[in-house]
């Protein structure tokens, strides 16, 4: 079971993530949930590392 759950909240987290990032333009964000949804868990943290923006 918590193997079905960490995945899926980690791609939640994510696509939350997207549509609040207002940095993205709309077909960024439609990319990056397609990738998020396609490719769960590996595509989150493909998100987290090379999509959203450097905080300082």
């Amino acid at each position: 079971m918590g193997l079905f759950l960490f995945p899926l909240l980690v791609s939640l987290l994510a696509i939350k993530d997207v549509f609040e990032n207002e940095t993205l333009d709309k077909s960024k964000k439609i990319i990056w949930i397609i990738i998020v949804v396609l490719i769960p868990l590996i595509g989150a943290i493909i998100y987290f590392f090379f999509g959203k923006p450097k905080r300082l």
